[in-house]
């Protein structure tokens, strides 16, 4: 696809697709940003044939939507689950997790960077090893291989500790 064609697609679709996303979610700015998203998928694919474009962009602004709303979903049940798991803490339980949350600070910051980079995309940002990958320009093997090396040395540093 073409820069000529693609531009094209994006000022025919962009408004229609931002609006039917906004009629599904109500804020502006995820719509905006879920078209964008869409748009650069399209891209990505580098498609051709005009005639199934639309609902190709429907279809992967739609997907985008309902992922967006099952981890705003998650997020909302964890905080819910968090929220209520603290406020029934004893205060012996709150030091114990005052000691822990020290302890893992610790082993985090004695992780090698390039392991502690994996380590925190992985689970603090919820990418997939496939995004890390991407991201860092590495192959899935070597995130992989950083992982497991940075949860083994967590594991090791964490049970020296307690």
């Amino acid at each position: 696809m073409t820069k000529e064609v693609f531009k094209e697609l994006f000022d025919k679709y962009f408004d229609p697709l931002r609006n039917y996303i906004f009629y599904r979610s109500g804020d502006a700015e995820l719509s905006t940003d879920i078209a964008q998203d869409a748009f650069m998928k399209l891209w990505e694919k580098k498609l051709v044939s005009d005639k199934n474009i639309k609902g190709l962009l429907y279809k992967i602004a739609g997907d985008l939507f309902i992922s967006q709303y099952r981890k705003q979903q998650t997020v909302i049940k964890f905080k819910n689950t968090y929220e209520t798991e603290y406020a029934e803490r004893s205060p012996e339980e709150e030091l114990e997790y005052a000691e822990l949350k020290t302890y893992y600070e610790k082993a985090l910051s004695s992780l090698p960077e390039n392991q502690r980079v994996v380590f925190l995309m992985s689970r603090k940002d919820g990418f997939k090893y496939k995004e890390i990958a991407e991201q860092l320009n590495i192959s899935e093997k070597a995130v992989e291989k950083r992982m497991s090396k940075a949860l083994a040395f967590m594991k090791l540093n964490l049970s020296q500790q307690i």
